[in-house]
């Protein structure tokens, strides 16, 4: 029986799980769990705590020998001054921490990796999730994935977050092909302020089509509209009859473009400018 078995033994005997092991002795979990796995061992100070606590001998703990034998001082001997108390030291608490792989893997990824603590865990897999996450599906602070969502998020696909950048991208700052947000940049933009070939919002730049209160582009349609061709919106909003004149217009003005690029428009212009 080696120390790992003896420490498991130990602990089973008091009935004590690895957590509550841990926090008795001012560790994390996976101080304890390394132990008892064998991937690593307790510095002196930690094997004094653990002998002390389970009433073992050091030498018990360590190599599994029992220590001599030594008889009871006379009764007339002095008292034995009391011992300092403990300090713990670990190396091992990083503050709290979260780690879960599996052991299936695919492409030598785990499946699902998910890393959290409170500094940058990197969590790496087909699912990752962690304070910054790679994978094909990526959800952390710092997310990168072909669809990701985080605080900063890069998605190949679909990016979701405060700033993002993907095919697809939904964020506070958006950049992508097709993008939404705040402020956003792509090729079908949408947002508060929107740049792009095709772009809708409420201020809007567009090297094609422009929709929004104050829009700028070849067709600019807005309330505020500089263009070759313009569609001024009174404050009351477009008429019916105003509003067809816009379909027609984007109609024609995105002839070469995808069905969808001319539905949105037209109806951005529909339900936001009547």
């Amino acid at each position: 029986m080696d120390f790992r078995e003896r420490l498991f033994n130990l602990r089973r005997q008091a009935g004590l799980s690895q957590e509550e092991l841990a926090n008795l002795l001012g560790l994390t979990r996976q101080a304890v769990q390394k132990w008892e796995a064998g991937t690593s061992r307790p510095d002196m100070d930690n094997l004094t705590a653990l002998a002390g606590y389970f009433h073992v001998s050091l030498d018990y703990l360590v190599t599994g020998k029992q220590s001599a034998y030594s008889p009871p001082p006379p009764d007339d001997a002095p008292a034995p001054p009391q011992p300092a108390p403990t300090v713990i030291h670990h190396y091992y608490h990083e503050g709290r921490h979260y780690e879960y792989k599996s052991k299936r893997t695919l492409f030598g990824l785990p499946l699902v990796h998910i890393n959290i603590g409170r500094r940058n865990h990197w969590a790496r897999g087909i699912i990752a999730i962690g304070n910054i996450a790679t994978g094909f599906v990526a959800l952390g602070g710092i997310a990168a994935g072909l669809l990701s969502l985080g605080a900063v998020s890069f998605g190949l696909l679909l990016a979701l977050g405060a700033v993002t950048l993907g095919g697809v991208s939904v964020g506070g700052v958006a950049i992508g092909l097709l993008a939404w947000g705040g402020i956003a940049l792509g090729w079908l933009a949408m947002g508060g302020v929107a740049v792009g070939v095709y772009a809708a919002g409420g201020v809007v730049a567009a090297s094609r089509v422009a929709v929004g209160y104050v829009a700028s582009a070849p067709l600019a349609i807005g309330q505020i509209a500089d263009g070759i061709k313009t569609i001024h919106v009174p404050m009351e909003g477009l008429s019916d009859a105003a509003v067809s004149q816009a379909h027609a217009a984007i109609t024609e003005a995105c002839s070469d473009a995808p069905f969808f690029v001319t539905r949105f428009l037209k109806f951005f212009a529909w339900a936001e400018l009547r």
